[in-house]
Order: C-alpha cells, then structure tokens, then sequence
C-alpha cells in the first residue's frame, strides 16, 4: 500500500487513507477500478468507501456502476475540521449529561479518601522527558498571554515546537536564554549554531542571549507576576550524568515559583550573558 502519511491525521483506517489517497489522484471512479489500483480487497472496497461518503470525504454518484468522486484538499480539510467539532460536541454533551450523577456518586467517596492532594504535592507534578514534556511545552506557548522565557542548552528540540513557538511569537514577547558555546560539548555546537540561524531567519521576534555560566535547569516558563499570583512553567534540573529517556520535567502553577525562575533568569539575562556567541 502506498505511503499516505498525513491521512493519519484524519483519523482514518489504512484501507481508507489508501483509498482517499489514490481517490485524490485519480479523480472520478468506480470501486472496482480503486481497488485494482489501491490493492484493497474488492471484498472490502465497498465499505472502505462507504466510510469516507459517510464522512463527507467522497461523493457517491448514481449509476451502473456507481461512482466516486473526491472532495477537493481544501473541502476535505474542512469537512475533517467539521467532523472533529461535532465529535467534541457530541462528546461534551455525553458529559454533561452523566456530569450530576458521576459528582454525586464519587464526590462523596474522595473526599472520605483525603480529599485534594497536600499541599506539598500541589506545588508540581510530572511528565517524562520526550513527547509529554514537549507537548506541554507546545501548551505553555499557546496558552502563554503576556510573555515566554526559554532556558535551553542549544534549543535542540526546536522542530517539534516550532509551530507553537510561531503562535507564541506572534502574541507576546519571547525571550530564550542559551548555553554559550564554550560551555557545549562538541556535537552540540553545530546543532545550536543551526538552531541560532533558524532563530534569526525565521522568528525575528525571539531575543536570544548566551549564557556564560551553565543553566542548573532548563524549561519554559509564562506570565510570571511579582504579585506571586500568576504563571506555568516546565523544567528540569541539570543531571549531565542521566539520558534524557530516563528522565522526568516538573510542572508547576505556583506564582511564587514562577516569580522566582523570573527573578533567576533577569540576573542571568542582565549580567551573566552576551548577545553573540
């Protein structure tokens, strides 16, 4: 079967991606013509098929025999968005609608467990270094109202936050400090010095500085308020001897936290940094 990569995204079977796909080349045919061209049982072409008309992805046309005509890109993407808003919706209301009696029936029985976690607890939680930390990472960007600060090694993890950084960039001021690069080994230098260019390039709205003395932690963090008041951040504290596989970032929305990661990063930023490498 061919690569239909993106088609994933819709939240398709593989036979249905295959079929779109090939549907979209091809233009206007019948279902046995697409699985001659896909490879798709003919057994299970018709309800292949069947799904993406359901979907509003493909037009059935009458006939002997009948057939089926995509959607134009644009059409599709919408329908896809389409889909995804009633399915929400549809999910929503489900809550509602089971909302009295779950609250009722398990409210009483966690508040006899002990209630909310301690206070101590409340101050952070965690996710594993990788895929959790940068989606919430990706968060923090999108959710961030007045501004974002970034301390980072070389910013290595740049492509898979990219498009929420942009987001970020385009509402609130975005600061990133770095490691200078006497301070990297080897291999990362060029990974940063490609990282600073694209910084440069293509997100004219991000100030950067190097820091000339290691960061004993790195993360993201937003909206710190000196009222103690506000803020998010993600972090991790600098342990050069554990693979990043093996690690975990904290989480926290404590105002008093955040407020002093500000206050570090100002006497960083300030005084122990240059603008160029």
């Amino acid at each position: 079967m061919s690569d239909v990569g993106l088609f994933d995204t819709l939240g398709l079977t593989e036979y249905e991606a295959t079929a779109l796909a090939e549907l979209l080349r091809l233009g206007r045919t019948t279902a046995p013509n697409l699985a001659e061209a896909t490879g798709i049982p003919k057994a299970r072409i018709y309800g292949v098929l069947d799904e993406l008309a359901d979907a509003g992805y493909v037009k059935v046309i009458p006939g002997r025999p009948k057939e089926y005509q995509p959607r134009d890109p644009e059409s599709l993407l919408a329908r896809a968005k389409e889909n995804k808003r009633q399915e929400y919706e549809s999910f929503e209301r489900e809550l509602d609608d089971q909302r009295e009696a779950f609250l009722s029936q398990f409210g009483p029985a966690f508040e006899r467990a002990g209630g909310d976690i301690t206070p101590a607890e409340e101050l952070f939680h965690v996710v594993d270094v990788g895929d959790p930390s940068e989606s919430e990472t990706r968060r923090l960007y999108h959710d961030a109202e007045r501004s974002v600060f970034v301390l980072t090694k070389s910013f290595e993890y740049l492509d898979s936050v990219e498009p929420a950084l942009s987001d970020a960039v385009e509402r609130v001021p975005v600061k990133v400090l770095l490691h200078h690069p006497n301070l990297l080994d080897d291999d990362e230098k060029p990974v940063q010095s490609r990282i600073v260019e694209r910084l440069r390039s293509d997100h004219d709205g991000v100030e950067f500085r190097f820091s000339e003395g290691r960061l004993p932690w790195r993360g993201t963090f937003i909206d710190p308020s000196m009222e103690y008041d506000d803020g998010e951040a993600i972090f991790l504290v600098e342990e050069p001897d554990v693979p990043n596989h093996m690690r975990q970032a904290a989480i926290t929305e404590n105002g008093s936290f955040v407020a002093g990661f500000k206050r570090y990063f100002d006497l960083v930023w300030d005084h122990e940094s240059v603008e160029q490498a």
